[in-house]
């Protein structure tokens, strides 16, 4: 079955036209999908260990206003470490709470999903800032979901991937940040000060994927590798889409898994099967053709909003068709808040709220998309501490001249937030770069 194009218009200045997400939750209400008639979740889970340094974390039960059942969402995540378990282990066990301190609690439901995009980010430089305090040098690929009704938020670093199987289509919910998949990537670490480049071995070859020296890690966005560089960010790609009413199925894995499979490949050898014996066909499919060199984990989630219907759709996904548009657009309300709500009532499709893959936090973080006042004026955007007035430091503040606050123009960081964002911006080099060698991080 192919993707269903929006009857939308397009807006004059070109691009995909959006709707607003006030105007899907209306669609929701109409169609009798309410916030408290939550789909149903169907979760399986399967590993194979080789270092042990994946983890995952499962909690569908949560509440955004505890004791209030109209408030819950569910929360998934994949951790692949490196270097040691230190980085996977500290980033599961805080990241949810650091996403959810970094959003107001008296939010309604449209602003609490609005938000999300925006508190994701500052969650994962917060988690990424306090691991790095423990002097420790392992790493994380993070690939971490919260689904709040039929809307699905992704953020993403590193090179586990989310995807999403739904009305037949195929839909890549994060990015792969290995520098061999972005020149951007490349571009923006070396200008930081990093050196890319593959391994060097005896005779001035070069083998193996692109890598960041000193440290030889091959992503350009983690958690943790302090002894790499502050220019590996961990500022993530985010994405939130909503689904209709058919549901989906979600394949969460880390790169084990997607070095050896295709999204296609994965969805086909397991869509008849339910979701824990889906992620044992997945896992067992990747180590059949390539052996088990790497760990390999892999999360299923079924999104059935229909109870009756307890099983995927199997239409056939037609080649080419389902991927997304406009990649690493950010998607604002300007781009169709001009239209009729009886405009966007149109066939119910998956559609695509919000994407952002900016690698600079002071761009992440002054979006008016989507909650222009979220971030009050005395509390640090990151790590949510309380600021005295003249503590405040303006995400545009010109590092060159600390002394010109603008108080006006936050959101504002605490000085070790904004150090921390000159760091990742290569203004605070932390270290020298020096020759490659076969250290390989990841």
């Amino acid at each position: 079955m192919s993707t269903r194009s929006k009857s939308v218009p397009v807006p004059a200045g070109g691009g995909a036209a959006t709707v607003p997400l006030a105007v899907l939750l209306r669609r929701e209400v109409v169609s009798e999908k309410t916030a408290a008639e939550r789909p149903e979740l169907q979760v399986g889970l399967f590993s194979q260990a080789k270092k042990g340094e994946d983890y995952t974390f499962l909690k569908p039960d949560c509440e955004r206003l505890p004791g209030v059942p109209s408030s819950s969402f569910s929360a998934f995540g994949l951790f692949d470490g490196h270097n040691g378990n230190g980085a996977a282990i500290y980033t599961k066990e805080n990241l949810l709470s650091n996403i959810l301190t970094a959003i107001p609690a008296d939010l309604n439901r449209e602003d609490w999903l609005a938000a999300l995009p925006r508190a994701m980010v500052a969650a994962f430089v917060k988690t990424d800032k306090d691991f790095q305090t423990k002097a420790r040098s392992s790493g994380t690929t993070v690939t971490f979901v919260i689904i709040d009704g039929l809307f699905i938020t992704v953020a993403s670093v590193g090179d586990s991937r989310c995807v999403l199987e739904a009305e037949g289509s195929i839909y890549h919910l994060s990015a792969d940040h290995r520098f061999d998949a972005s020149k951007e990537e490349v571009d923006r670490v070396t200008e930081s000060g990093g050196d890319v480049g593959r391994l060097n071995v005896v005779g001035g070859a070069e083998i193996g994927p692109l890598r960041c020296w000193p440290g030889g890690l091959c992503l350009s966005r983690s958690i943790g590798d302090q002894d790499v560089g502050q220019f590996i960010v961990s500022v993530p790609y985010v994405k939130q889409v909503k689904l209709s009413t058919a549901g989906g199925r979600l394949i969460i894995s880390s790169d084990g898994v997607w070095d050896v499979l295709t999204a296609e490949v994965a969805f086909n050898c397991s869509r008849t099967l339910p979701p824990e014996a889906a992620a044992e066909q997945i896992v067992k499919e990747a180590v059949q053709q390539k052996g088990l060199r790497d760990d390999t984990t892999c999360i299923v989630v079924d999104i059935l909003p229909d109870k009756a219907n307890l099983t995927m759709p199997h239409t056939k996904k037609q080649p080419g068709m389902g991927v997304f548009k406009n990649m690493f657009r950010k998607k604002t309300p300007s781009d169709s808040s001009s239209h009729t709500d009886r405009e966007y009532m149109d066939p119910d499709i998956v559609e695509e709220i919000f994407e952002d893959g900016c690698a600079f936090l002071s761009k992440r973080l002054d979006s008016e998309y989507p909650v222009r006042n979220m971030f009050k004026l005395f509390i640090c955007a990151i790590c949510q501490v309380e600021l005295k007035p003249s503590q405040g430091i303006s995400i545009h503040e010109d590092s060159s001249q600390p002394g010109n606050l603008r108080r006006w123009d936050g959101p504002f960081l605490c000085q070790g937030c904004q150090e921390k964002k000159e760091a990742m911006e290569g203004k605070r080099r932390s270290r020298d770069s020096s020759s490659r060698n076969s250290g390989s991080s990841e």
